[in-house]
């Protein structure tokens, strides 16, 4: 079975890859990774705040430029608290991309564009094969509007663009006013691929110690439904690749992210759970799937039940919210 796929300008063996997280940060599970068939590398993101932390002379200079008060302040991880310095991060890159036969993509988390671009200059020299622009600030401001948030982002990424020669891909949140519009914007200002849909780990309250509790909760299968629904609307829309990210837990529901649309597959909470060697199963499930229901190959799956493929391309618009929410019934009336 033919389970090649293309991605951030290589030919993949398959669609199965770690998603940025920690899976990456020791060489021993990144080789097991690549032993039991990822297809690339996804490091952790390199944090803006990590960058500034080492520029400036002190935490505080960083916790006073960011935050308002001390509450605020003490909400923001100390600078020990990153896996890696921004160095360190550079050297790390190195030593996976030497102790590994895959593509190695890097991955930076901010907001401002010079940052993206002086590190995704010194992440292309450290050898990285493609660069993942994960861009996550929450926006509190009243005066900021949506059409001023994306075109920040839109601006961001044509500057990288315009400053590195690898593959760039974009990290979506759902959450932009009209996210195929955007991704048809990113795509004209020069993005490579886009990866639906960024986690964000919600704070939450602590009511007894009144304080603003941190918390992290592994996706679940439930969550790759609003990734299948934009995976299947944008397939078609936008010329670039598609990463999909998030709820991806066995085999159908990879199988589901492919048909919608996906180009790779991202796994992470799946692998945390279940190990490295997961990804394998993974890879021979889809691949008994596809044999089982007479493909013959994984891009004859690809996109299947996308918008314009569907016999019911409504199912993914506004009639199928009305038809459930209209065909509901309860058993509550006495």
């Amino acid at each position: 079975m033919d389970l090649t796929t293309t991605y951030l300008g290589h030919t993949l063996a398959n669609p199965f890859m770690p998603g940025s997280s920690p899976l990456a940060d020791e060489l021993d599970v990144v080789k097991r990774l690549e032993d039991a068939g990822a297809s690339a590398i996804v490091l952790r993101s390199l944090f803006e705040e990590q960058v500034l932390a080492e520029e400036m002379a002190t935490h505080e200079a960083v916790s006073a430029s960011m935050y308002t008060s001390a509450e605020a302040a003490s909400y923001f991880p100390d600078v020990e608290d990153f896996r890696f310095g921004p160095d360190a991060y550079l050297e790390h890159l190195r030593r996976v991309k030497a102790a590994v036969q895959v593509p190695v993509f890097a991955s930076l988390n901010g907001v401002h564009p010079e940052g993206f671009l002086r590190y995704g200059r010194l992440i292309e020299e450290a050898g990285a094969d493609g660069l993942e622009l994960n861009v996550y600030a929450p926006i509190i401001s009243p005066e900021r509007t949506g059409q001023a948030v994306e075109e920040e982002v839109v601006q961001l990424v044509r500057l990288v663009k315009q400053g590195v020669n690898i593959p760039v891909a974009v990290k979506l949140s759902p959450f932009y006013s009209s996210p195929a519009n955007l991704s048809r914007r990113l795509e004209d200002a020069g993005a490579d691929a886009l990866v639906i849909f960024n986690r964000f780990y919600q704070p939450d309250i602590d009511i007894e110690g009144l304080e603003v509790s941190r918390t992290l909760a592994l996706s679940t299968s439930s969550e790759l439904l609003l990734r299948l629904r934009w995976l299947a609307i944008l397939r078609g829309r936008v010329g670039i690749q598609l990463a999909v990210t998030g709820g991806v837990h066995n085999v159908e529901d990879a199988i589901k992210a492919i048909m919608a649309g996906a180009d790779v597959v991202q796994v992470v909470s799946a692998l945390l759970q279940r190990g490295p060697e997961y990804i394998g199963q993974l890879r021979r499930g889809v691949e008994l799937w596809l044999e089982d229901h007479e493909y013959e190959s994984l891009s004859q799956a690809r996109g299947s039940m996308s918008l314009d493929r569907v016999a019911e391309p409504e199912a993914y618009e506004r009639a199928n919210y009305l038809k459930i929410l209209q065909g509901y019934r309860t058993s509550l009336a006495g």
